[in-house]
């Protein structure tokens, strides 16, 4: 199921269509199950969005050589090991409405095929040619692992804080968002000033993308975002809602929930989303969603006017709207 070009993707349709050409091409293999697997993973659906900032990044600062397909495809391959990666970590069942790999395949072919799109993330970005690239994109590969391994050490840890929080999510979520944005300018020769407001623009898109996550794991609709509502806290991880509701709640309420987070599982579900609910929690994540969304939304003002800037500032508004 390859993703169509919808509104958001209009602006870079061809560029598109090349990247999903590319991704296929790419998984080649003479081992027959990287292919199977990689190709379950590539075509389990989602919007693309990393590779998509990667072309509007390049395009917006008026980039009009073919490199920016290479680097948006290897943009993608990074992001479908980490969820490989990830649901072997979780012990996930289900990625967007379907089963996850590792439960169809097992754990071990799971995490091997992810090590294989890596490495092949790499090699492209040697065929990319840019040094300045590259030094981004290395750097970004640590601090994603780095983001993975701090939330796994705070499983079942109800005393991180908001800071504790943000830094986490910075890693495993944001700074890919980063890295395409700022790569897809320094491919197309930007400015220090445009280079680093794409820099900056990736990274508060990424964290809006993340809170909207965290948010919709208490308020959102099972069926549309294939996964279930209370994932996270089924997994003892203390997202933002959890401490805001710890912060703001009554000693009983806050009381309850660090017993949910130290617990796991879904026995507190019902009184968790209750507190959450009733203690605004939902509301403050919202609001710092939109708070990042509008950090992000100012450092276009560097960019000249274009389709393609239109279009960055549209995916930021649908990352705090969506439902899924």
């Amino acid at each position: 199921m390859q993703p169509t070009a919808s509104p958001i993707h209009a602006a870079v349709a061809e560029d598109f269509a090349a990247v999903n050409r590319t991704i296929l091409a790419q998984l080649a293999s003479r081992v027959p199950l990287v292919e199977t697997i990689g190709n379950y993973i590539i075509e389990s659906g989602g919007k693309r969005l990393r590779p998509l900032l990667v072309l509007l990044a390049a395009r917006s600062l008026g980039y009009d050589g073919n490199r920016h397909i290479t680097l948006a495809t290897l943009i993608e391959f990074m992001h479908t090991s980490t969820l490989l990666h990830d649901d072997v970590v979780d012990e996930s069942h289900m990625r967007r409405g379907k089963t996850t790999a590792n439960d169809a395949w097992g754990n071990a072919p799971s995490v091997l095929v992810g090590d294989f799109l890596y490495s092949r993330s790499f090699q492209m970005m040697v065929e990319v040619g840019s040094m300045r690239v590259m030094e981004v994109l290395s750097g970004a590969t640590c601090t994603i692992a780095e983001g993975e391994v701090l939330q796994l050490t705070n499983i079942g840890n109800p005393d991180i804080d908001e800071a504790a929080y943000f830094e986490t999510i910075q890693g495993k979520t944001a700074m890919l968002f980063e890295a395409a944005s700022h790569s897809g300018a320094i491919l197309a020769g930007a400015n220090a000033e445009q280079e680093a407001a794409l820099q900056r623009f990736g990274r508060y898109l990424g964290l809006a993308f993340q809170l909207v996550d965290d948010l919709l794991d208490y308020q959102g609709d099972a069926k549309a975002m294939g996964k279930n509502v209370g994932d996270d806290l089924a997994e003892g991880k203390p997202t933002l809602p959890l401490i805001q509701a710890m912060a703001k709640g009554t000693p009983e309420q806050a009381k309850l929930i660090r017993r949910a987070i130290r617990e796991g599982g879904l026995d507190h579900l019902d009184e968790v989303l209750t507190i959450v609910r009733e203690t605004g929690a939902l509301e403050y994540t919202r609001e710092r969603a939109v708070a990042m969304a509008d950090q992000a939304l100012a450092e276009l003002d560097a960019l000249p006017p274009s389709v393609y800037r239109d279009t960055m500032a549209e995916l930021t508004h649908l990352a705090v709207d969506r439902q899924t």
